[in-house]
């Protein structure tokens, strides 16, 4: 992504919320910087509050700095309209966030209805969708959520958030409730996507195997500050010690998958 003009532009972003019986604020965001070029997928690991989902409600104006400035193609989000704003966006949430009394076919032609499409563009753009994230047109688009699998619904909670062709989308922990083999085809299939749509994307996880797999560059975060960023040789180069002792987990899983699982098929 070297050379490509940024897309989306953290400078010096700080947030913070009220806090319990002390008074004293939470700060969830700390003298945060940092850009994502287009077409990079950027991944922000780290874990349970360490602010990395917060960056993700900066980012679509769901919440406001206190202090600092956040940009989308060169714009000040806080001089941005909110909601012309998120339409610009795909957002996926984890276990998808669908709408639970709408149907498929209007879980993702949602957003393209909201901004006026045509019906039969809407319909087009919908089949268009469920043949990418592999469900069978006839079978899904007129089923509820609860009629699907947990897959079924991050399936189509991706085609929900590339429905009105974004630039931007904005994923958080997407496959985290996922079982282990439908998580690595959908990150797969996701990867392809965002390659194949040229996308700019931002994920949460907490899973740095999952970060190291599929992103082009890692932030990782802790305690609302971002430790180090870069591509996984250039993170295992961090003199850190939280990111050093991330690394190690993958390492220290796939030594031991190596001993215990047989080569070669040999029992």
């Amino acid at each position: 992504m070297t050379g490509a003009a940024p897309l989306i532009a953290f400078d010096h972003v700080d947030k913070s919320f009220d806090g319990g019986g002390d008074g004293r604020p939470i700060v969830a965001v700390n003298d945060v910087s940092f850009t994502v070029a287009r077409g990079e997928l950027l991944v922000i690991v780290g874990g349970s509050g360490s602010g990395k989902t917060t960056l993700l409600r900066l980012a679509n104006r769901l919440i406001a700095p206190d202090r600092g400035m956040v940009r989308i193609d060169g714009e000040d989000v806080a001089a941005a309209d909110p909601v012309a704003l998120r339409r610009r966006i795909g957002t996926v949430f984890q276990s998808g966030a669908l709408f639970p009394h709408l149907s498929v076919a209007s879980n993702i032609g949602i957003t393209p209805k909201l901004l006026g499409w045509p019906k039969p563009a809407i319909a087009a753009r919908v089949d268009e969708l469920l043949d990418l994230v592999r469900l069978d047109r006839a079978r899904y688009r007129n089923r509820f959520p609860h009629e699907l699998s947990g897959g079924q619904r991050q399936r189509v909670g991706v085609a929900r958030s590339l429905a009105a062709n974004p630039a931007m989308v904005l994923m958080d922990e997407p496959f985290g409730a996922l079982d282990p083999l439908t998580r690595d085809a959908l990150g797969e299939e996701f990867r392809a996507l965002h390659d194949r749509f040229r996308l700019t994307t931002i994920m949460i996880t907490h899973d740095i195997t999952e970060a190291l797999l599929l992103a082009d560059r890692i932030a990782v975060m802790q305690g609302g500050r971002i430790l180090a960023q870069g591509t996984p040789a250039e993170l295992a180069r961090s003199d850190d010690g939280y990111v050093n002792e991330m690394l190690q987990t993958p390492r220290r899983q796939a030594a031991r998958l190596q001993a215990l699982l047989p080569r070669d098929g040999a029992a």
